[in-house]
């Protein structure tokens, strides 16, 4: 009998033991590496605009985020409600440290530092493959929406998206579309090809893609150096433009006079009214974001109305 007791004693303890014991981490895969999650953070720093557009659209409250250059619909984080973590590439440390985090959310202009950021908090790398854009920010949304106990948020958010690149990929696929998609920066002109940092336009949004034939153009590490004569040359349907230098809030942001001559008037773009400048923050400060991509989508829509 005395046996008897002293087993189930045992097992009682045992039963005890596990129940008290630690909820196990979660690893998850991120664009540098791994990070072990235990439980739903609390206070999560974000260091980017496109991490930060999803998670606020997931329900989550940061409590610090760079504010210089916040997209219009993340102004609300512009309070000292929340706390102020340095730039886009740069990060004031003794804030961080002070702030205690219990997870830290990167971008990629945050790369080069991330064994830094480690040393203060667990961190989830948030870099998107812009030469696979959807399929890489999908990944994200569906870990942070795990992160944070929001999977069937996160699954709506991705729902939505994708029937909004299917339904503007069949159009183009209907009306078959060449776009020239060029960048504004410091008054040079860059074009970029489909596989780029604007691969969303050609690969989920379905364009194809414009070139010229008589005019060439010179390698560069943001894009290929063009003239207006390459783009007269490629005679595009739709004329896709980013100013750069608006999006970082240079006073030179001046694309749309840069870009009212005859050259880009005697392209099919400008004569039926498809050319586009695109939105900067979204295409340029926050790639990734749920707001951003609808955004993305919108002004693509824009082009082929």
């Amino acid at each position: 009998m005395l046996r008897k007791n002293s087993l189930k004693l045992l097992l009682s303890a045992a039963l005890v033991a596990v129940s008290a014991s630690p909820v196990l981490a979660k690893t998850y895969q991120h664009s540098m590496g791994t990070v072990d999650i235990d439980g739903v953070p609390q206070r999560v720093v974000v260091l980017g605009y496109g991490s930060l557009d999803f998670v606020d659209a997931l329900g989550v409250d940061p409590i610090a985020m760079p504010k210089a250059l916040l997209p219009e619909n993340l102004k609300k984080f512009d309070t000292e409600a929340y706390t102020n973590s340095g730039s886009m590439q740069e990060v004031n440390y003794e804030t961080l440290f002070t702030l205690k985090p219990d997870l830290i959310i990167a971008e990629g202009r945050m790369a080069k530092i991330y064994d830094d950021l480690k040393a203060i908090a667990p961190v989830y790398m948030y870099r998107i493959d812009s030469t696979n854009y959807w399929e890489t920010t999908q990944k994200h949304w569906t870990n942070l929406s795990e992160i944070f106990d929001q999977q069937a948020k996160g699954e709506a958010l991705i729902a939505d998206i994708q029937q909004q690149i299917d339904a503007l990929n069949d159009t183009n696929t209907q009306v078959s579309k060449k776009a020239l998609t060029v960048m504004s920066n410091g008054g040079n002109i860059t074009s970029f090809a489909p596989v780029s940092r604007f691969s969303f336009v050609y690969h989920e949004a379905g364009f194809e893609v414009s070139t010229s034939v008589n005019v060439e153009a010179e390698s560069n590490t943001h894009g290929d150096l063009i003239s207006f004569e390459y783009i007269a040359d490629a005679k595009p349907d739709v004329l896709l433009i980013l100013d750069r230098d608006k999006a970082i809030g240079n006073a030179s942001g001046n694309a749309k006079e840069l870009f009212a001559n005859q050259l880009v008037e005697s392209t099919p773009a400008a004569k039926n009214d498809n050319v586009v400048y695109l939105d900067g923050a979204a295409w340029y400060l926050s790639a990734g974001g749920y707001q951003s991509t609808q955004v993305m989508i919108n002004d693509l829509n824009r082009a082929i109305r």
